[in-house]
């Protein structure tokens, strides 16, 4: 294991650990949330932490760089991505998305120019995102409690646990040089935070509780996730407490 990957899985052991601790700390918790206490303390680190280094990296990377451009570094890291999606989705049997997503990374690789030009979406081959939490889903492995990890963000206990699969899985961590990995890696953060720059910024002027919306936002998206948009009508977070 790498060192990259070996600091990962021991980040996401130790705040499972701090989790399981602390599991107790609020009374009369949001059944989804039983380590608020916990998770609100690392939600106020995460924000330190973006509006002192991350989001004004994410601005000087969108004013440094031409509109077209960054749509291609997009494109790029999205087709690299496609294939941990088509690999899940074959996990989970959907033969469908498993072709499709098949034919969009064959498309763009060769006709896209690698990847830069999305070529399959012109095509109609639309983009399914799958990751390894959502094929434990799939399978019926329960979310879990909320978890807020240390500059990952949001998650589950379920999707906390499936991370470093996901990170194995990444085309972007295959690369030889760790160089490439980690610029690719920083470039990828700065793609995806500055696409949420204005949105974030509305949802932390307008929202009574930033820490809710957020939290209730992407639980709502997960199980969505989970049921390719179709959840069933009641789902019972009761029954997704850690073992």
């Amino acid at each position: 294991m790498n060192p990259f990957k070996r600091r990962i899985c021991t980040l996401l052991a130790l705040c499972v650990v701090l989790a399981l601790q602390a599991c107790s700390s609020v009374p009369n918790a949001d059944a989804r949330d039983p380590w608020e206490s916990m998770n609100r303390r690392i939600y106020a680190f995460n924000d330190v932490l973006d509006n002192v280094a991350i989001k004004p990296a994410a601005k000087v990377y969108a004013d440094a760089l031409p509109s077209p451009v960054r749509k291609g570094i997009h494109n790029f890291l999205g087709n690299l991505g496609d294939v941990w999606s088509m690999v899940n989705s074959a996990l989970q049997l959907k033969g469908q998305a498993t072709v499709e997503t098949l034919m969009r990374i064959q498309v763009n690789t060769f006709i896209g120019l690698g990847g830069v030009l999305d070529v399959a979406t012109e095509m109609r081959l639309d983009k399914r995102k799958e990751d390894f939490g959502q094929t434990l889903g799939y399978w019926g492995v329960k979310p879990g409690p909320y978890v807020v990890l240390p500059v990952f963000g949001p998650s589950t206990l379920r999707d906390t646990l499936a991370i470093p699969l996901d990170i194995k899985g990444d085309l972007v961590q295959q690369f030889n040089e760790a160089s490439t990995r980690s610029a690719l890696s920083v470039t990828r953060v700065m793609d995806v935070r500055s696409g949420l720059l204005q949105t974030l910024d509305v949802i932390k002027a307008a929202a009574l509780d930033p820490y809710t919306f957020v939290r209730d936002g992407y639980l709502q998206k997960r199980e969505s996730d989970v049921y390719d948009g179709n959840p069933p009508s009641i789902f019972d977070y009761s029954e997704s407490e850690a073992p």
